[in-house]
């Protein structure tokens, strides 16, 4: 008889290396490409006032400069839900909070249909904001913990890809319904899909395991999540642990993610993903308008936000596989340079186009593969007690990053250097995103738990 089909001669089940000894399953797979339609939705719904702006500006009678402000309100109500879903997690589950930001943001994107003016809409946009940034930090811990250890990162990294999916949808939507439909269209889709998700979420979707070994769930629940995982094995009579062997601490999480052994990790996350989206949302928003001055055709400068998406899935998968076999601050700090040097070399290839087109490349494998990254680094960083509240947090604080990187954009392109100090400030602040987390990688994350796979001090040795 062979092992799967014996009895467990230990009453005792680490969850964690269970999943590291198995397979990658069809649930496991499920419970993937769920969250990776959660994401795809979530940017969807992100994406699509900015579709509907130069409609709404020419029903309304407006300038396109009155919306924003719906941007920017979008932007907060994006950081403050990710700022609210953790110490939600804490008093509940990731799943259900994951079930009701969908639901929230479904249900006030079909809201956003009887906005009638740009107030209105920014105050529909802050709401649904809200619920679009509370989704994403429980389906990235989702994913992390029914994802084995050996590739964990590139799962995760695979996952945030779903928000370019999800944009590019949502564009290619819009230029379909809303000539045929008018601008209400996109707001339908962007709140039937979601709400409609959220059922299947409801059905489909489990616990994560860490989480549910950590809080004591009963044994009988843990067991029927992991029978679809390996069929089988018997776990009659098995009590199930979590190789951290840490009791839940009654601090909130926030404390625990300051406290002495995770202070310095966390704050070079926080100034990293920061400093990262500053960069990322500068790149993104001013790059196209900073090539059309320069002379390149609205195509030419289109092709380039193109250009720098594409680098950004490919660097984020390729990360992924990297930080699966190497220490995992590093290998996101590399990304974090070369994406700088890239953007560095652009302002040197404007008038070569299949130069500039490689820079662009590059710069998206960079800086985009980097921060695609980096809620695979927060969530190998921290304890699973922590995990949710960890990655939240760190995404609240990137959300201002990303609202105050084209406000700085804004005001660069009316300097005496113009292009210029552009580039050197991109350049900049990717950078400092790489030492961030080379300090992370010196210091911080010696201290973290033992569960962490090669994020904190050891040399970048494959493992």
């Amino acid at each position: 008889m062979n092992r799967e089909n014996m009895a467990r001669k230990s009453d005792v089940i680490d969850v964690k290396r269970f999943i590291d000894e198995q397979k990658f399953s069809t649930f496991q797979w499920r419970v993937m490409i769920i969250c990776f339609l959660i994401v795809a939705v979530d940017a969807y719904d992100a994406a699509a006032v900015s579709f509907v702006v130069p409609v709404l500006a020419e029903k309304w009678q407006v300038s396109k400069a009155m919306f924003g402000t719906v941007m920017s309100a979008s932007v907060v109500g994006m950081a403050l839900g990710a700022f609210l879903a953790g110490p939600i997690i804490e008093r509940t589950t990731p799943k259900t909070v994951i079930v009701a930001a969908i639901l929230t943001f479904g249900i006030l994107s079909l809201g956003t249909c009887w906005a009638d003016s740009p107030t209105s809409l920014g105050i529909w946009r802050l709401f649904t904001g809200i619920g679009i940034g509370a989704a994403i930090p429980g389906a990235t811990t989702m994913v992390f913990e029914y994802a084995p250890e050996r590739r964990s990162a590139l799962l995760v990294n695979t996952l945030a890809c779903g928000a370019m999916i999800g944009a590019a949808i949502c564009g290619v939507t819009a230029g379909i319904l809303i000539p045929m439909y008018g601008w209400q269209s996109v707001f339908v889709v962007g709140g039937v899909a979601p709400i409609v998700l959220a059922v299947l979420v409801l059905v489909a979707l489990p616990e994560p395991l860490q989480f549910m070994a950590l809080r004591g769930w009963p044994a009988e629940r843990i067991a029927s999540v992991l029978r679809r995982i390996a069929p089988s094995y018997s776990f009659e009579g098995v009590r199930f642990v979590l190789s951290e062997g840490r009791p839940v601490e009654r601090k909130a999480g926030v404390s625990i993610i300051l406290s002495r052994r995770l202070r310095i990790g966390t704050l070079m996350l926080w100034l990293g993903y920061f400093s990262g989206a500053f960069s990322y949302y500068l790149l993104f928003v001013w790059m196209p308008t900073l090539l059309s001055e320069a002379g390149a055709t609205l195509r030419q400068a289109t092709m380039a936000t193109s250009l720098l998406s594409f680098g950004g899935v490919l660097g984020a998968v390729s990360a992924g596989w990297f930080m699966d076999r190497f220490n995992k601050s590093c290998v996101v700090a590399l990304a974090f340079t070369i994406g700088a040097v890239a953007v560095w070399t652009i302002e040197q290839q404007i008038s070569n186009q299949t130069a500039l087109a490689v820079s662009l490349l590059i710069a998206g494998v960079g800086v985009s593969g980097a921060i695609f990254s980096m809620s695979s680094l927060a969530a190998s960083y921290y304890p699973a007690s922590v995990r949710s509240t960890g990655i939240a947090t760190m995404v609240g604080i990137g959300r201002i990053g990303g609202m105050v990187g084209p406000i700085a954009g804004g005001l660069l392109m009316h300097t005496a250097s113009g292009s210029g100090s552009y580039f050197a400030v991109v350049t900049a602040s990717a950078l400092i995103s790489a030492m961030a987390l080379l300090v992370m990688y010196r210091r911080g994350s010696a201290n973290a738990h033992s569960g962490s796979a090669a994020v904190g001090r050891g040399s970048l040795e494959a493992e």
